[in-house]
């Protein structure tokens, strides 16, 4: 039997997100829509995915991107809802009319974790995140820290959480966001505004994911990320600069 999964529901509402590279900001009008109260689990993917769970409460770590999706879908599939992304291959499109089990856009995870705070954090470090503070060696089970006024536990610290969004694709090609920060970094990563990313096959000893829920009129485009903004900051004017990944 599949555990439970607590799933908050969360108001309309706006953010704003900074694009530090292109030094912009831009405000995003967001529909409800539903996120987990906690990061998803190692119970939890183990029972959707047969991967061994040695510590079932902690967040589920060391999952790609493109495993993410494929736990999304599984849930679903579970649950009976249609699924949210369509998978060929490499490539994966998000049906946005879909109700399905999905990640969170950027500007969804943002206004999540921020629950209408406007500082870099929801409340004093110490008490709401595992970070290199508390000098742990390892994620730490969900829910031990105080959770933000949405009612959401470890949207910071613990693990990194995978987005749906792309980082930069200009200079970083496909490597999609995570955010939040981990259970080893400092407080300047464990910010709601912090963004980082990897390869979508990549994976890493402090990454995650949180799933959301929310089908949305329209087409291609949801929740402050739309195709024709991904193929836009694709462009590059002129020539790349060095040290950009990949180089192209």
């Amino acid at each position: 039997m599949t555990p439970d999964i607590d799933m908050a529901e969360i108001p309309a509402g706006t953010v704003t997100l900074h694009d530090a590279r292109r030094k912009t900001h831009r405000t995003v009008a967001l529909e409800p829509f539903a996120i987990g109260v906690f990061p998803v689990t190692e119970e939890l993917m183990a029972e959707l995915l047969g991967v061994p769970s040695e510590h079932p409460r902690r967040p589920a770590v060391d999952v790609s991107w493109q495993r993410a999706i494929r736990f999304c879908n599984a849930l679903s599939e579970w649950e009976g809802l249609d699924p949210a992304y369509r998978v060929d291959a490499e490539v994966v499109t998000w049906r946005v009319d879909s109700d399905g089990y999905r990640l969170p856009t950027e500007a969804e995870w943002e206004y999540a974790c921020r629950a209408r705070s406007t500082k870099p954090q929801y409340g004093p470090l110490d008490e709401i995140a595992w970070t290199a503070a508390d000098q742990v060696s390892h994620p730490q089970d969900v829910g031990g820290k105080l959770p933000n006024l949405f009612g959401l536990f470890d949207t910071l610290g613990n693990a990194w959480e995978w987005c749906w969004d792309f980082l930069d694709p200009a200079r970083y090609g496909d490597y999609r966001v995570f955010r939040g920060g981990g259970f080893d970094d400092a407080a300047w990563s464990v910010r709601a505004s912090t963004r980082r990313g990897g390869g979508p096959r990549m994976h890493h000893d402090d990454v995650g994911l949180r799933v959301a829920r929310g089908g949305f009129d329209g087409r291609d485009a949801a929740q402050g990320w739309s195709v024709a903004a991904d193929e836009e900051n694709a462009l590059i004017d002129g020539a790349v600069p060095f040290g950009w990944t990949p180089l192209r």
